[in-house]
């Protein structure tokens, strides 16, 4: 039997379509190539076989992490942070327990023609993580290969299938229970629910909340479907010409439309917290959050991780039960809300 051909740098340059240097430099880890690329540079000589990742056997050891391509660029993505956080902390999960993470992204046009990513006939792997959002009709091609599969931070109800996600309606719940114990009784919601099951869900936790307290809500003061992600500003804008008056706190889906929610209120001449107090959801910060501390729910990424490479790794076959693994988020109080009438 012809021995198999020592992979080189040159196949990965190859393979890639860079240069042969390029390649060294990332595999070094110098400076010279950019985060992505080193990514890429790293996932393909795992994939191949390069070097250290040679020796590892080919029927196993690799686990799939298929993620949407929007969330893997820095070009017009206002949660990137969050989603680079957790996909690195899902390779580091997933090498910690011994195997290699192999992230495989789905573009625009593989999830619109139903297209697999080519690493799903091509190597060997004991299991798929599907991190993020895609369209239900792409969940369900993956749902239905013949492999272990969890899904993690978004899920489809359609599909039942191990789920390993933030402890939403909980978390949704602690941050307006938040904003009555400061005194608040006119709370609004803004969230896509139409859009995920996390704003489905924090308009659960809302909704809960509200109802405990015996507080009515108020349909001119709560916006919960949009058209789509790249429209939520115009949708905020919209919904606060339309709103007969202000409610004294908003809570919102995630922190990204805290922001822009602060945003549109200063263009009203509304002050933050004065007139106006937020909670958001996710922690995360952004260059244009003009001074404003923002309370929030902290999503414990790391653990979500950790979890998500436990449970996959604990099926030795594909799992068709609705099993859902809800990770607790932490308030973190701020300066975005105010304490009032009491």
């Amino acid at each position: 039997m012809a021995r198999k051909k020592k992979v080189s740098m040159q196949d990965i340059a190859d393979r890639l379509n860079i240069s042969k240097n390029a390649v060294s430099l990332a595999l070094q880890d110098k400076k010279g190539v950019g985060d992505e690329m080193r990514y890429r540079v790293l996932q393909t000589a795992k994939e191949l076989g390069y070097g250290i990742y040679a020796e590892k056997p080919a029927s196993g050891g690799n686990v799939l992490v298929l993620v949407p391509e929007r969330i893997m660029s820095y070009q017009d993505n206002d949660h990137f942070q969050f989603f680079h956080d957790m996909i690195w902390g899902l390779e580091k999960s997933i090498r910690k327990r011994g195997r290699n993470a192999v992230i495989a992204p789905i573009d625009a046009e593989m999830e619109s023609a139903l297209q697999l990513p080519r690493h799903c006939g091509e190597i060997a792997y004991e299991g798929i993580i599907l991190f993020g959002i895609v369209n239900q009709s792409y969940a369900e091609l993956v749902w239905k290969l013949d492999t272990p599969l969890v899904m993690l931070d978004s899920y489809h109800r359609g599909l039942p299938c191990p789920v390993v996600a933030s402890a939403n309606v909980e978390g949704a719940g602690e941050a307006v229970r938040t904003l009555i114990r400061n005194g608040h009784r006119s709370i609004g919601f803004i969230g896509p629910a139409n859009l995920t099951t996390s704003h489905e869900e924090r308009w659960l936790g809302y909704w809960t909340a509200m109802q405990e307290h015996g507080l009515p809500i108020d349909p001119q003061k709560v916006l919960v479907r949009s058209a789509g992600f790249g429209d939520t500003e115009r949708d905020i804008e919209d919904f606060l010409d339309r709103t007969g008056g202000m409610p004294t706190a908003f809570f919102c889906g995630n922190d990204r439309i805290a922001y822009l929610l602060a945003r549109q209120l200063r263009k009203r001449r509304l002050r933050i917290p004065e007139e106006v107090s937020i909670v958001g959801f996710d922690d995360l910060r952004y260059e244009e959050d003009e001074g404003i501390a923002m309370t929030t729910m902290r999503v414990d990424k790391e653990r979500m991780c950790e979890a998500a490479a436990d449970l996959l790794l604990s099926l030795k076959e594909p799992c068709r039960e609705m099993l859902r693994l809800y990770v607790q988020p932490k308030l973190v109080e701020r300066n975005s809300v105010r304490r009032i009438g009491i």
